[in-house]
């Protein structure tokens, strides 16, 4: 074989292992989010469970749970600064052993859609707003008398509850999904923007929260509405 002839061949093998290459870059699969799942299959039967990967990070930088240090109610509007340079109320301590004995892993689904219901019976839909599921503990049952319903103001949530928080996003329409939930009771929240259809000059976030159960694989049905007149 001239040399020649041996050069031809060598340039034809390197062009059939480039054109290999090519094609297996061009079939990668390409990861996705899902508001409803988190990142991974677009159906929540796919492999795997991305909603609880999604919903378990424990980092403090991905998960905001500024609306748990902060007034859920209206008043939160029209909250003055002598109002907010009062002392806050001190939490309970953080109950370590009631959180140790949560179920990290289930197959319940909870859904619905996040809505305002204003003063001419109107649905202002909560589109693309994350909703959080929170375990109902002794911990979280002060949060909700004394925040959420009583309009107190309280101390920074401690740093562990970050760990059972359970998140989700609305899509364009306010519907939500939570999948693989654990059997137990959650409180669930989420915000609504609202500008001149709830008679407000300027957008505010309305939160809402409502307490919901789910037992083993069933699937419930829970809206996340309130009225604002």
């Amino acid at each position: 074989m001239t040399k020649t002839q041996t050069l031809f061949f060598s340039l034809i093998a390197m062009l059939f292992i480039l054109s290999g290459c090519a094609q297996n870059n061009s079939g990668l699969p390409r990861q996705s989010f899902n508001p409803f799942g988190g990142f991974g299959s677009s159906s929540p039967q796919g492999e795997g469970n991305a909603w609880a990967d999604q919903s378990n990070i424990g980092d403090e930088e991905n998960i905001d749970i500024s609306d748990l240090d902060e007034n859920l109610t209206e008043s939160e509007l029209s909250l003055s600064e002598e109002t907010a340079a009062e002392q806050k109320m001190k939490r309970i301590p953080f109950p370590v052993a009631e959180y140790n004995r949560l179920a990290r892993t289930g197959k319940g689904t909870i859904k619905g859609t996040i809505y305002i219901n204003n003063a001419f019976q109107q649905k202002v839909f909560g589109a693309g707003t994350r909703l959080y599921l929170n375990p109902v503990t002794s911990y979280s049952n002060q949060w909700f008398k004394e925040s959420y319903l009583g309009g107190q103001k309280m101390e920074k949530a401690d740093s562990r509850l970050f760990n059972y928080l359970k998140f989700t996003a609305s899509d364009s329409k306010g519907n939500f999904a939570f999948y693989g939930v654990p059997s137990g009771s959650y409180y669930l929240i989420g915000t609504v923007k609202c500008g001149t259809e709830c008679g407000y000059d300027t957008p505010k976030n309305i939160r809402i929260a409502t307490k919901v159960s789910v037992y083993g694989n069933n699937v419930v049905q829970q809206d996340l509405n309130r009225f604002v007149d």
